[in-house]
């Protein structure tokens, strides 16, 4: 969605450059896998990794959603066999 305004970058300067790689790349990545150490620490793992391999399914359903993906046979195929593969591993 931003790759329009990519070109506008180099415009922000270097401090919002420094406070987006910081914030988006450092904290953010941080904080996540704090969350997963945590998730895996306190419940079983064939509860936790199920749900923490959600991610493709999540980036399909954004690039649906915001990104103007076509929904075709194929991706409407991809998106029950993860939400299959994730039904089956939790039971």
């Amino acid at each position: 969605m931003s790759f329009p305004r990519w070109k506008t970058l180099g415009q922000a300067g270097g401090k919002a450059l420094l406070y987006m790689a910081i914030g988006g790349g450092v904290v953010a990545g941080a904080v996540g896998m704090l969350c997963f150490y945590h998730a895996i620490k306190g419940a079983p793992l064939g509860k936790v990794m199920p749900t923490a391999l959600t991610s493709p399914l999540f980036g399909a359903m954004m690039g649906l959603i915001f990104g103007g993906e076509p929904l075709t046979p194929k991706s409407l195929i991809e998106i029950a066999l993860t939400v299959g593969g994730i039904i089956v591993l939790t039971i």
